[in-house]
């Protein structure tokens, strides 16, 4: 435990690390739960409020009902509910006509701005929180500084209590990186000038699930001129399971039950229901390709090309393009293909919390696995020396409350009892 020697002026009684849909949730249910909230303030790397914004491809919607918006489940009546939203922009009625659980991607990103434009909780933007450091007096850690990097150098601000919402981060293969041809999918739309400027002839996309399909989808459609091939180990895309006996492990009541299962059966549970949300697709957008892919077989002018049970062992980037070691899983023949560019669609990885908890890593409690041990209202569990709260928001908590604790269908609920949390500490 170190003794930190910065002391600043005012003392937070919240910090938020990081400014996504998790914690603009938590800032409203706070800001709904009156004054006990005290004073706060979060922290966001972006340089403005913004969620996945190279993935809001036109035409994509939501995987989730709106009802499952920042606040419904917590509060039906809140101001800061999508329908309130959608009222406001005077587009509730048409939405209405619309007959559909499900918005545009475009419009729920709009919604959540508009949420966070309102907020009075202040955010300091183009801010990365680099270390949370343990104040120790008398023995205890009753104080965490949070050292913050913006554009004017290094600042220190201490808090009561810190809440970890730091999101996702885009997952690439070890061995691959980004450059002007080769990209993740996240940012897809920012890189989409210059991937026009190349007039690419064969573009590919690896990945299975969701957004790559997505990817796929919008480059057959938008160059209409170039081979789209897409690479997966599956057989084809595998629909996600939304039935509605299966969405039930997305309700507030199965947290619980999850959380107080043992380890094996929450293993097990992870792994029945992983095609609800990872590496599945959304079977009207896999209808939709196949549509295609068999079209352009019936007309014998193919540009949508699948090259299924396949691997990418190899990429290898050069002046005029980008080759591509294919691996055939079934036949173990290896193919090479030239591509213009190449699309990484391989989703995300939970934000990993230990780096801003390195200086608090011995009073912190693990599990087996090395994974942080949680309360069940999110809160790190530490020795009995700190007496300040840590909290965990979002992917890094799925192996102790399910597969919803990362996800927008337990956001309202999950900010709701964090936001208690807190309260009842500083009370």
């Amino acid at each position: 435990m170190s003794i930190v020697a910065s002391t600043p002026n005012d003392v937070l009684d919240i910090a938020g690390c990081g400014f996504g849909p998790a914690n603009l949730a938590l800032a409203i249910a706070l800001e709904e739960n009156g004054p006990g909230a005290g004073r706060q303030m979060f922290f966001e790397r972006q340089e403005r409020f913004g969620w996945h914004r190279g993935m809001l491809l036109e035409g994509a919607t939501l995987q989730v009902s709106f009802l499952k918006d920042l606040v419904t489940m917590r509060n039906p009546t809140s101001g800061y509910s999508f329908v309130a939203y959608l009222h406001a922009v005077g587009r509730l009625p048409d939405f209405i006509n619309g007959k559909t659980l499900y918005p545009l991607r475009m419009e729920y990103h709009d919604y959540i701005e508009w949420a966070a434009e309102r907020l009075s909780a202040p955010v300091t933007y183009g801010a990365v929180v680099e270390a949370i450091r343990p104040v120790a007096a008398d023995g205890f850690v009753k104080h965490l500084d949070l050292v913050v990097r913006t554009g004017e150098g290094l600042s220190t601000y201490r808090a009561r209590n810190v809440v970890i919402g730091t999101g996702l981060t885009p997952h690439l293969p070890p061995d691959v990186t980004e450059s002007e041809r080769i990209l993740h999918s996240e940012r897809l739309l920012d890189r989409i000038p210059g991937i026009k400027r190349l007039r690419p002839r064969r573009i590919v996309v690896v990945g299975a699930g969701q957004s790559a399909a997505e990817v796929v989808d919008y480059l057959h459609q938008r160059f209409t001129r170039t081979e789209v091939c897409a690479v997966f180990s599956r057989y084809g895309y595998s629909a996600a399971d939304d039935t509605p006996f299966t969405n039930r492990i997305f309700d507030p009541e199965a947290v619980d039950t999850f959380y107080a299962a043992p380890g094996a059966a929450r293993e097990a549970l992870l792994n029945y229901h992983r095609n609800t949300n990872y590496s599945v697709v959304d079977s009207e957008l896999a209808q939709e390709l196949y549509r295609r892919f068999y079209q352009e077989k019936v007309l014998g002018h193919r540009r949508l090309r699948i090259i299924n049970t396949a691997r990418v062992e190899q990429v290898e980037e050069h002046e005029h393009g980008v080759r591509l070691t294919v691996d055939h899983l079934l036949t173990n023949v290896s193919e090479v293909m030239d591509a213009d560019a190449v699309i990484y669609a391989t989703g995300y990885r939970p934000t990993d919390p230990t780096p801003l908890l390195a200086n608090l890593a011995a009073d912190c409690k693990w599990d087996a696995n090395g994974r942080l041990q949680l309360e069940r209202d999110y809160q790190v569990l530490t020795s009995d020396t700190v007496r300040c709260g840590i909290y965990l928001h979002g992917g890094g908590a799925e192996h102790s409350h399910g597969i919803g604790a990362g996800l927008l269908s337990n956001t309202a609920t999950r900010a709701g009892e964090i936001a208690q949390s807190l309260i009842d500490r500083l009370a």
